[in-house]
């Protein structure tokens, strides 16, 4: 048997040619032409509502953005994978996932912008809200999928996080804690080659999928730049998870083109020749090569792409720059779910505070 952490699992190569791989072709049988330009048409999506999102940065419009070029693969395949009911635990750079999992592109940025703690209803769509802390998805995750186990819900809950986070004892608590109870949930990292700054190299000397091993947890690699490869270790793992086989890990290669974040500057610790060589895999690139090869492109179906990624785009611009800005009290809101007494006291204080500062603003004027 292939061996799946020194042999990666690919299903379409970067010149658009597929491989066969029986025990994981089978598993995305059901992706006919259609799906296949719908996989495609995410991809395109995604990317132009990155590439908006960080021109709204540059224009003054948001104070940060996580890009996320280059991984789109890794993220469209994934949340593709999943059922409306399996659960997402994303980090800050999921904004594909957000998008495939149905949320409005009109308020993604929310958080981004500074106008509110959260962007989204967590609940509407089975998805949360970026988490920045890195790591802490994954004990989020594991918790959650253990209470759904246990209320006899047969779902998936999958985290996801960075080749970084790897190295951090919160992840490390959610393998142990997984594996003791066995609970179903999918460990999804985007191992995009850098933590911030710091190549992978420098967080394990071997596959970061091999860390599981210490776990006892089922892992595999996967080409985080093939989207059919990554549909089908994803699928795969979820019904693991919902039969009741309990946790796997899946490290998804891939890269980030971009910087980390924008006020990163990734030039100061990367060299162009090492871009130049993972822009000839791009995700978007593989896929469209596939379909021409398939006789699947043509100018009216690209044309359909982009109109509704450019759709996409405007959307989240419009939410971008109409965001509400919020109250100075709003502060206090959606911070526990009941009211919380400590939570009272300090809005009246800062409602008391605020009443002073307006009061010495009367007086000076």
């Amino acid at each position: 048997m292939v061996d799946k952490i020194a042999y990666p699992v690919q299903l379409i190569q970067p010149d658009g040619r597929r491989v066969f791989r029986p025990d994981y072709t089978s598993l995305v049988r059901d992706i006919g032409p259609e799906q296949l330009r719908g996989l495609y048409e995410d991809l395109v999506v995604a990317r132009r509502m990155d590439v908006e999102a960080v021109a709204l940065q540059r224009q003054g419009e948001l104070g940060l953005w996580a890009p996320l070029l280059g991984q789109e693969a890794a993220q469209v395949g994934s949340a593709r994978a999943l059922r409306p009911d399996d659960y997402a635990f994303i980090s800050y750079r999921e904004h594909a996932v957000a998008y495939c999992r149905g949320v409005d592109p009109g308020v993604m940025t929310r958080m981004w912008r500074g106008c509110a703690h959260s962007a989204w209803d967590p609940s509407s769509v089975n998805v949360t809200n970026p988490a920045i802390v890195v790591g802490s998805q994954g004990l989020h995750a594991t918790g959650y999928a253990m209470g759904a186990h246990l209320d006899g819900a047969e779902i998936a809950t999958i985290a996801y996080f960075g080749d970084g986070a790897t190295s951090q004892g919160d992840l490390a608590e959610a393998l142990g804690f997984s594996m003791s109870y066995n609970a179903p949930v999918v460990f999804f990292c985007q191992n995009n080659q850098f933590a911030i700054s710091e190549p992978v190299h420098l967080q394990s000397p071997v596959p970061i999928a091999q860390r599981a091993a210490g776990y006892g947890m089922p892992a595999l690699r996967v080409d985080g730049n093939d989207v059919l490869a990554v549909l089908a270790v994803t699928r795969q793992a979820t019904q693991r998870a919902r039969e009741g086989s309990g946790p796997t890990f899946i490290e998804a290669v891939t890269y980030r083109m971009g910087p980390h974040t924008t006020s990163d500057d990734p030039t100061r610790y990367r060299a162009a020749a090492e871009t130049e060589v993972w822009k000839a895999r791009d995700p978007i690139d593989r896929m469209r090569r596939l379909l021409d090869r398939e006789g699947l492109l043509d100018d009216t179906f690209l044309a359909e792409v982009q109109a509704t990624a450019d759709d996409v785009a405007a959307r989240l611009r419009s939410g971008t720059i109409d965001a509400p800005d919020p109250q100075p009290l709003d502060l206090f809101e959606h911070v526990y779910s009941t009211d919380h007494p400590l939570i009272e006291e300090e809005r009246e204080q800062y409602a008391a505070y605020l009443a002073g500062f307006a009061g010495i603003e009367e007086a000076l004027s």
